[in-house]
């Protein structure tokens, strides 16, 4: 049988790697998936001897299985050397008793980094292919997506990229990030709503054919750069296979010991890239589902029931702000068996009723293997706190969602060492990190950014320090009914 990715909702949608990186969604709105990736097993022992950047080949090279060795290299050398300020990539750190995988090493200082710094090199290299053709990159971002892939697209030939982010939703360092973006073919837009709002609008778009139809005569194809995509998402992969080597180096962990990996998520993809990382043979017991007061993942693990028709909070973890999490149906893929067919009605389900109930079968397969927690706004305060005044370490409001259900699991499983995922700096959310230690506030976001490097002493990233000096170029709010009418004009402006 010929290798191909397939739709989450119908099998016999199939594309090779590039067309899938290129598409960004299956023609029916489902997701990409490749059946076979749990027959693959990866050489875990040899693994335990490699760098970050070349256990990213191994990788990509098994499950991008129409790029050739030599474009696989290239693309790993490309997105990360140079690029990160830890040689490590991803450094695994350990603070106290507890192990704290940092995923914000990158130009942006947010775990996106990882994929999106990735991502622009795929496409390019499946662009060749396409000599007449070229990529507008619609993405919605909850704060961090944004600006790395804003970053990583900038300049990039043949390839334009708007970004639509939900006005006041973001903190005011991630809003400045994207708002000063340079590059010819970068937009940005505020939208009033939030990022469901967001990310439903670029998914309407990507299922209108007529609009799709039009722009394909004139050569231009959309994409994304959220992880539906799989181009974002395999890179992610490769940070748990890199953090189990770093255990067992570090003798924390014998050769073969499963462990836990605690990922605040609010749109399913990092702790997705975590799953994959098992199904390809990493040795994991458990994968802790953080979320913070929009916890509509913790509901659905809990109880079976996926259920959008909630209040939607705005909390000082605005990434997680999320109540329909994409990358939630390629793991309901896999977990029902491949079940196409099903995953397609659940899906009509949440589209029509704005919510579906899972077979019970199902959901115990999933909880077997996923554990889920989450934290209030206070709950977040007490965990930066605790862990600055216990080891010295200052969390990100984020991570501290992360920290705060790692305590509570850590209490009924006590065989099994664990991972914690620093999805970002702290420096990305200086004032409501410098509150609650501090219990002091300030207006200015570069007055506190110093502040809290006085305090803890522990430096902010160049990048974000920067900001303060740069001209803000993206000034656009709409509301998302304006979202096809504004990308219709950055396609036409960018790209043709």
């Amino acid at each position: 049988m010929e290798k191909n990715y397939t739709s989450t909702r119908n099998t016999s949608i199939q594309a090779l790697p590039k067309q899938a990186i290129l598409e960004g969604l299956a023609s029916d709105g489902g997701l990409y998936v490749y059946d076979d990736i749990d027959q693959i097993t990866l050489p875990l022992s040899d693994m335990m001897k490699m760098s970050y950047s070349e256990m990213a080949q191994v990788v990509l090279r098994a499950l991008l299985f129409d790029f050739t060795n030599d474009e696989v290299n290239t693309c790993v050398k490309q997105a990360y050397e140079g690029k990160f300020d830890d040689g490590c990539i991803t450094p695994l750190v350990k603070s106290g008793n507890d192990h704290i995988l940092e995923l914000f090493h990158g130009p942006t200082s947010a775990f996106k980094d990882i994929g999106l710094q990735m991502l622009p090199q795929l496409m390019s290299v499946a662009l060749r292919d396409q000599k007449d053709q070229s990529v507008m990159i619609l993405t919605a971002t909850s704060g961090d997506t944004g600006k790395a892939a804003l970053a990583g697209f900038e300049d990039v030939k043949r390839v334009g990229i708007t970004v639509f982010y939900p006005d006041h939703g973001v903190s005011e360092m991630q809003r400045l990030q994207m708002v000063t973006q340079q590059g010819k073919n970068t937009c940005v837009c505020a939208l009033h709503g939030n990022f469901d709002d967001a990310q439903s609008g670029v998914k309407e778009i990507f299922h209108n054919a007529a609009f799709q139809e039009a722009f394909a005569k004139q050569g231009v194809v959309f994409s994304s750069a959220n992880s539906i995509n799989i181009g974002r998402l395999i890179p992610q992969i490769v940070y748990y296979f890199y953090a189990y080597k770093v255990m067992v180096e570090q003798g924390d962990i014998a050769f073969g010991d499963e462990v836990n990996f605690c990922v605040p998520t609010g749109n399913f993809g990092n702790v997705l890239a975590g799953y994959y990382a098992k199904m390809m043979g990493l040795p994991v017991h458990r994968f802790l589902v953080a979320s913070n007061a929009n916890h509509v993942l913790y509901d659905f693990l809990t109880t079976g029931v996926y259920d959008r028709n909630r209040p939607f909070h705005k909390t000082i973890s605005p990434s997680m702000d999320i109540l329909i999490s994409s990358n939630l149906e390629r793991l309901l893929y896999y977990m029902s068996g491949k079940d196409a067919d099903y995953i397609a009605e659940l899906m009509n389900d949440l589209a029509t009723k704005g919510q579906y109930t899972l077979r019970s079968d199902v959901l115990q397969r999933i909880q077997s293997l996923f554990y889920a927690g989450y934290a209030t706004d206070s709950d977040c305060i007490h965990a930066i706190q605790t862990k600055f005044k216990s080891d010295g370490y200052v969390l990100d409001p984020h991570t501290a969602v992360g920290y705060h259900v790692l305590k509570q699991y850590e209490t009924q499983d006590h065989a099994h060492q664990s991972v914690l995922l620093s999805t970002a700096s702290p420096y990305k959310f200086s004032k409501h990190v410098y509150q609650a230690l501090f219990h002091e506030t300030d207006e200015d976001a570069f007055a506190v950014m110093e502040k809290l490097e006085k305090q803890t002493g522990i430096l902010a990233p160049k990048g974000l320090k920067e900001l303060k000096n740069l001209a803000v170029r993206h000034t656009h709010v709409i509301e998302p009914s304006q979202m096809e009418a504004f990308v219709e004009n950055q396609t036409k402006g960018i790209l043709l």
